[in-house]
């Protein structure tokens, strides 16, 4: 207990360094946390990817459609479950601004995505009305639709303004889910482009195909493909997962920059830990002199350091770790439907632990060396 207090009085004796010091730590280790969480939420669609489900889409690019007539095909081939046509939408709801994916879907496709949970009667009410929309409960939240709410998006792929009606609004199973999503009838996309642009109707962005074995996935995505080769709209099947680490790798250059500046910010730091106890450990030169004099021995006052360097770590990284949910919270409101979820995950928390712990042991472990290793009669010298 008398050595605890020991410690912290060493810890509180500079108040203002005291204070600097944990501001610049709590800053860091809230700045590490944030940054984090940015990087986890780029990976959050790979995160949660099914390995029962693959996706189908135009070799050449996302950009080029296939015919309706591939679904029949791919139905055929063996280990196929279910079959679901989805073209990106990319309408515009009242200004550029403010974006979130919307997708023209079959009836089948919501089977397909367990994690979706939406209440049967709303289900219903959305298939009954081929105007009908179903949107993600943290979507519904940020722009206030309502049951029954009509939307009105300005079309940008498929001109026009195009009216829906809200039917359902769907909850996560868990917090990985993506609750930005605006989903609507294929059917209707697709009947309105037989009236308004013939050539482009029967066409589908991506083939989301359920699989009765997971485990052949790679067997029934190289049939797929080859089921289509050489003809005028070649396909690549990959599954859920790899799909979405080719919109990742897109800007992995950005995330590997946020990932490094993250750590930069804990190197500085460090650095500046490691500048404040210093400075104690020689401004104390004389004390651990006489310590050593009354018969202490080196590893008494090497602990002593480490003690008040931990100390300072963990009272400026439990506050920077606690302030990282409330402000990963506003942010993920700022951001609002850019990242599908945006929470703080356990394995940041627990870096950031290993951060303030390396950060409170490394600081200490020059000063404390110098400290133990000082002449009581040099020491004492100093005094006076």
């Amino acid at each position: 207990m008398h050595f605890f207090k020991l410690i912290l009085r060493n810890a509180f004796r500079h108040k203002l360094r005291m204070a600097l010091t944990l501001l610049g730590l709590v800053v860091a280790i809230l700045a590490f946390g944030l940054l984090s969480t940015v990087v986890d939420a780029w990976y959050a669609g790979v995160e949660g990817a099914s390995t029962a489900r693959v996706i189908t889409r135009n070799a050449n690019s996302m950009v080029f459609p296939m015919p309706l007539t591939y679904a029949q095909k791919i139905r055929q081939v063996d280990g196929v479950r279910s079959v679901a046509a989805s073209n990106w939408f990319g309408g515009i709801y009242k200004e550029p601004k403010n974006f979130f994916p919307q997708f023209a879907v079959d009836v089948a496709y919501l089977d397909m995505f367990p994690e979706f949970v939406i209440n049967d009667a709303e289900k219903k009410a959305f298939l009954r009305d081929r105007q009908g929309a179903v949107v993600g409960r943290k979507l519904a939240e940020r722009y206030g639709f309502k049951l029954g709410d009509t939307i009105v998006l300005k079309g940008t792929i498929y001109p026009g303004d195009w009216e829906f009606v809200v039917r359902a609004i769907f909850d996560g199973k868990d917090a990985k889910t993506d609750l930005s999503q605006f989903m609507f009838h294929w059917e209707y996309l697709n009947e309105t482009m037989k009236r308004t642009a013939p050539r482009r109707a029967n066409q589908v962005g991506l083939y989301i195909i359920e699989l009765s074995n997971p485990s052949l996935a790679a067997t029934i995505s190289r049939e797929i493909d080859a089921e289509f080769k050489n003809s005028q709209a070649e396909t690549l099947t990959e599954t859920e997962k790899a799909f979405q680490l080719g919109f990742v790798s897109m800007i992995e250059a950005v995330v590997v920059a946020i990932r490094v500046v993250s750590f930069l910010v804990i190197f500085i730091i460090l650095a500046v830990m490691v500048n404040t106890m210093t400075m104690t450990a020689r401004e104390r030169a004389s004390e651990y002199a006489t310590l050593k004099a009354l018969g202490f021995g080196p590893r008494f006052i090497a602990t002593l350091i480490f003690g008040e360097s931990l100390l300072i770590a963990c009272i400026g990284g439990t506050i920077g770790i606690a302030l990282t949910f409330p402000c990963a919270y506003v942010l993920g409101k700022v951001f609002g439907t850019i990242f599908r979820t945006f929470n703080v995950s356990a394995t940041t928390v627990a870096m950031q632990v290993a951060c303030v712990l390396l950060v409170g042991i490394v600081s200490a472990f020059f000063p404390s060396l110098s400290a133990a290793r000082v002449k009581i009669v040099d020491g004492l010298r100093s005094i006076g």
